[in-house]
């Protein structure tokens, strides 16, 4: 036992050093760092681009910190539903009515500590939601077109809010699935339309950064709901309050929704050329002239108008970065295990040693650690760039999930028949919270960001769409198998992921080049300096 001791504590030492390795690494570069503020110097290749070009008034005014403060809040819905089901599953009344059968299993002295949680029908509860916001966030590319990005998002949350009310007076596993079926197609419409929106809307200079802003309203949401499951648990209507008052951050997005206009583009891509000139005007500045900016936008959405199967379009050869980054960026995001994490927190803690009570406060505390880094992303993102924040972030969260891989494995014995001490348990949780950390200020809101802001805008809905879709059906998969697979592989769970975000790091290494201040209509100039990209891009041409 004394090995075990030195092992863990040199692990713990080990993430406490990389961690501040960066933070120094960060304030190295803040001072070293001289860029020409009309030039971008690119990660990939070390090219120049001029950022300001086409970027007219980028100025931030209150109406577009206002705005995309409201359209952000869309987040707070998909962030509540993350940390709500997680917490709720571990109420024993709410089990009780649904899930008695897992009870009888965490009673019995034989049962495994990591197979406790190990039911289909529990983890279809959780999972349901993300199978049909796949479906809706396919669908959501015509309905963003048709009807435009702010009515998407307040269509979303009014389906949300039905789930909600659903879910909070459920009597039947049946009427349980309905309402997250509901849920999950209102995530879908909100998902797909507020990070296009936040994109289009904020200047380009500071578009990490504005658009940071769903990433940290989603843990908003977490935190709200993991302390709403810490209140709550120990009540037999519990289960239903936490569940319910998933109707409230659908009427706070909703009802801010209305107060909001469109996005230019979107009024343009429309025929609405007085409102996008009135909406220009307003998150410009009224005394701003933005004629010339109008104008391009027209002549972007004329081109894009000459080809109306945009689905097809995207499949095209000259798309081929975006459409493999609109797959491999979400897709490596669930890889990296941070939604897992996030909805079995609480049933993770308590198999390895928490109580109930304990293991929703353990919830709480990851969620509060990955809210404040989502804060230091937003500060940095725009000044360091997003390759930086992927690499750096990449390492620290493969070493602490390689951390508490091996720390499972020494402290519970390979077959986890062996019981977790208090302290044990405690470390646990701290190698979590750096992880967490590493992925809020890294993968959480770049995953939103890239794919909202390498689409020209012919593609650009259908191009979500599928970013979207792909992270619902890995989050399905991924969700429905977790318990499953935490049963059979045990703490080799963590080891499995922790291989995968060292495959994704080495694919952003060499794949995603750099982003940071570039006009949404000039990206694809990026794709044409990558030293494997630009043998796929095609300049585009614009009307005249």
């Amino acid at each position: 036992m004394h090995n075990k001791e030195k092992v863990i504590k040199s692990h713990a030492r080990l993430t406490l050093y990389i961690y501040s390795f960066f933070l120094h690494l960060l304030k190295a570069l803040d001072k070293s760092r001289e860029v020409d503020k009309r030039n971008i110097l690119m990660a990939a290749g070390g090219f120049a681009i001029d950022a300001s070009a086409n970027g007219f008034d980028g100025r931030i005014t209150f109406s577009v910190v206002i705005t995309c403060i409201v359209a952000a809040s869309g987040g707070l819905i998909f962030g509540y539903d993350i940390g709500i089901s997680g917490g709720v599953t571990t109420m024993r009344p709410f089990l009780e009515k649904f899930f008695p059968a897992i009870l009888r299993k965490a009673a019995s002295a034989e049962t495994n500590v990591y197979c406790v949680y190990d039911s289909q029908v529990l983890t279809l509860f959780t999972s349901s939601l993300y199978l049909a916001g796949l479906v809706s966030s396919l669908l959501a590319s015509r309905v963003t077109t048709a009807l435009g990005r702010r009515n998407t998002m307040i269509l979303g949350g009014c389906i949300f809010f039905a789930g909600g009310v659903i879910n909070g007076s459920a009597e039947n596993i049946v009427m349980l699935i309905l309402g997250r079926i509901l849920l999950g197609f209102g995530v879908g419409f909100t998902n797909q339309a507020t990070p296009v929106y936040l994109s289009e809307i904020a200047p380009p200079k500071w578009r990490g950064a504005f658009n940071t802003g769903f990433q940290f309203f989603i843990g908003v949401g977490v935190v709200a709901a993991n302390l709403i499951n810490y209140f709550t648990a120990n009540h037999s209507w519990g289960w239903r309050l936490s569940l319910g008052l998933a109707a409230v951050p659908a009427t706070f997005m909703t009802v801010g929704a209305f107060l909001i206009p469109d996005t230019p583009s979107s009024l343009v891509e429309r025929g609405k050329i007085d409102q996008a000139r009135q909406a220009l005007q307003k998150v410009r500045g009224h005394t701003t002239n933005v004629g010339p900016e109008l104008e391009e936008l027209i002549r972007f959405s004329k081109t894009a108008m000459m080809d109306q199967e945009r689905f097809v379009t995207i499949f095209e050869r000259q798309y081929r970065p975006q459409l493999v980054m609109a797959f491999a960026v979400p897709l490596s995001q669930q890889l990296t295990g941070i939604n897992i994490v996030a909805f079995y927190a609480p049933n993770l803690f308590q198999s390895v040693g928490f109580g109930n009570r304990s293991a929703l406060l353990s919830a709480v505390i990851l969620g509060l650690v990955n809210l404040g880094s989502i804060l230091v992303s937003a500060s940095i993102v725009d000044r360091f760039g997003r390759r930086f924040l992927f690499i750096a972030g990449g390492i620290q969260m493969l070493l602490c999930m390689t951390a508490v891989g091996v720390v499972l494995a020494l402290v519970s014995g390979v077959e986890g028949t062996e019981s977790i001490s208090k302290g044990n348990t405690i470390l646990i949780l701290v190698l979590l919270c750096f992880y967490a950390a590493g992925f809020g200020w890294s993968w959480g809101p770049l995953c939103w960001l890239i794919p909202s802001e390498i689409f020209p805008l012919k593609i650009r809905s259908p191009g979500q769409s599928i970013a979207v879709a792909v992270q619902l059906l890995t989050v399905f998969i991924l969700s429905q198998t977790f318990l499953r697979m935490l049963c059979h592989f045990k703490f080799g769970t963590f080891l499995f992921y922790a291989a995968w975000i060292a495959l994704i790091t080495i694919f952003i290494i060499l794949f995603m080049p750099e982003t940071k201040g570039i006009p949404l209509d000039s990206m694809y100039i990026i794709w044409g300096k990558h030293w494997y990209w630009r043998r796929f891009v095609v300049e585009p041409q614009v009307n005249q």
